[in-house]
């Protein structure tokens, strides 16, 4: 019996795109690999932009997903955003406010839905910045609201990778922000495990 073959997009920002791995995998590269080792017909296409906003990511994700997308096909999306929103303006705000990060979001959903399946990943740690961090946390919160109301699948992984040895020490040993190779692995199994991606 031949396998049903699934597209996958993954759409957000430098922690999608894998930056500061080593191994140029990221997360997305360390889920996929397995999902074919798995002898699952899937293709993954790797969204990630590095300094990308909910904005940014509202601006151009439609566009990228129908330049990829097989009507014959079925596809689910994943979008991870949220970090770069709450990174300092340089006057001690935000770079988008959360209000305007969870208007975004929601714009964002609720086209995706109606176009196919959908989940989102909450947005990481940036750990050299406590007040980006602290409004990460609160995002955090607010987008796991947004997605329980319109029925998307959201897998917090903020307080995780916060307290994860693995992803801190990778990230203190490179730019402050971005983990290497194994903090990247740890997240890629918790996604892995996260039943909604295994559906």
């Amino acid at each position: 019996m031949a396998m049903r073959a699934m597209q996958l997009c993954f759409i957000g920002d430098s922690f999608v795109a894998g930056v500061g791995d080593e191994q140029a995998l990221g997360w997305v590269g360390r889920v996929m690999s397995t999902v074919h080792s798995r002898s699952v017909d899937r293709s993954g296409y790797n969204l990630g932009v590095r300094r990308d906003t909910s904005g940014d990511i509202r601006a151009r994700w439609e566009r990228e997903v129908n330049a990829r997308l097989k009507l014959d096909v079925p596809l689910k999306l994943c979008f991870s955003f949220g970090a770069n929103d709450c990174t300092d303006d340089g006057h001690g705000r935000p770079h988008i406010p959360i209000a305007d990060v969870i208007s975004n979001t929601e714009s964002v959903l609720i086209a995706a839905v109606k176009m196919t399946s959908v989940m989102m990943i909450g947005p990481l740690p940036i750990r050299d910045d406590v007040a980006a961090d602290t409004r990460i946390a609160e995002l955090d919160q607010e987008l796991g609201t947004v997605c329980r109301a319109l029925g998307v699948p959201y897998l917090t992984v903020f307080d995780e990778m916060s307290g994860c040895q693995v992803w801190t020490q990778g990230a203190a040993r490179g730019d402050g922000t971005h983990p290497n190779a194994a903090g990247y692995q740890t997240l890629a199994l918790h996604v892995l495990e996260w039943p909604a991606f295994q559906h």
